[in-house]
């Protein structure tokens, strides 16, 4: 019998790391799952995922602590790192982020592992006030850190410059890496508690907000985000480059009159909180390279009907009386394989 690969997921019981753990083992992979606490409740939900009882191992990890991760990497030939707090708190985000990067690209290159993919995010490259906006975003693109201080924006701040020196380590020690850039991430929680991006649309579900604001952003199904860092991981020729990962930008008012149109019985808000200034537009961007790599895209509607249906099932929104009934009108989608930031999301 083969021995199935290894692949270590630091973070994987997070919102997209639960996704990758899926989609590994259902890939025949043997997945080495990373959390700060291998035994966390929070966690319980991996090992329901088919193949997890054979190929599915969890160790504790601390990013800041280079011996834990050592353990963690030991004869694997992959890693998707994955694990990183989300907020703009600059005290408890930008040593974790930098440093914790850092530390699994060196013990990775220490370690001899083949392929490492790091989960970066859009915050790393359009945060410039002097790019151009009607040129997409590519690889050259980085965000400004000075506009990023000035602007609060811790997270993006840390995560701009982790990807930085973690692609100078790269290159020095000549590991072979590549890096995932995924927009905001949508889709069914497989992990019991609330995510970050999942927030961004349970203010609308909830009457919590009255308005949505003038801003534009990209958006992508969690399934696909997954698949991206699967097969960037396994694709020989994927190696040295950044993939943004996004299926379209869509304004808020956009997004919200698809949350509308696919669960009328919300109060969805209809009103702009700027109802001055004209909407403001997106960045613009090409996920061709993923397309190459074979991803196909789930549509917007797919993506946020299943959100929606997750949040109910899960208890986060109170199920309603007609739910079932426009559930049947809708075609239902088909399966797929910090709150100072959220004020800002």
């Amino acid at each position: 019998m083969a021995v199935a690969v290894v692949v270590c997921v630091t973070g994987a019981g997070g919102f997209i790391g639960s996704w990758i753990v899926k989609l590994l083992l259902a890939r025949g992979y043997a997945v080495r799952g990373t959390s700060r606490r291998a035994d966390d409740p929070k966690n319980a939900h991996l090992w329901a995922l088919d193949g997890a009882a054979e190929r599915l191992t969890m160790v504790s990890v601390d990013l800041l602590d280079r011996p834990s991760l050592r353990a963690a990497f030991a004869g694997c030939h992959g890693v998707i790192h994955t694990a990183s707090p989300m907020h703009d708190t600059p005290e408890e985000i930008i040593e974790p982020v930098i440093t914790g990067t850092l530390n699994v690209v060196e013990v990775a290159a220490d370690a001899g592992v083949r392929r490492v993919v790091l989960s970066s995010t859009i915050g790393t490259m359009y945060m410039d006030p002097r790019r151009d906006p009607d040129s997409p975003l590519d690889d050259s693109c980085w965000s400004d850190l000075d506009y990023c201080k000035n602007t609060k924006n811790w997270y993006c701040y840390a995560k701009t410059i982790a990807e930085r020196r973690a692609w100078e380590v790269a290159r020095e020690r000549g590991l072979d890496m590549a890096v995932v850039i995924p927009v905001v991430v949508l889709g069914e929680l497989l992990q019991p508690g609330m995510n970050t991006s999942t927030k961004h649309i349970l203010k609308y579900l909830t009457g919590e907000a009255k308005t949505y604001v003038n801003e534009s952003h990209a958006y992508v199904h969690v399934g696909d985000a997954a698949e991206a860092h699967v097969r960037v991981l396994e694709a020989p020729g994927a190696s040295g480059r950044r993939y943004v990962c996004a299926e379209r930008t869509l304004h808020r008012g956009e997004l919200c009159r698809i949350l509308a149109g696919l669960f009328p019985e919300y109060p969805i808000p209809t009103r702009c909180r700027d109802e001055i200034n004209p909407p403001k537009k997106g960045y613009k961007f090409t996920n061709q390279p993923l397309k190459d790599l074979g991803i196909k895209f789930t549509p917007v509607h797919e993506y946020l009907f299943e959100a929606v249906k997750s949040l109910e099932d899960k208890g986060f929104i109170k199920k309603t009386s007609n739910t079932k009934e426009l559930q049947s009108q809708s075609s239902p989608p088909q399966s797929s394989p910090a709150s100072k930031l959220m004020s800002k999301l």
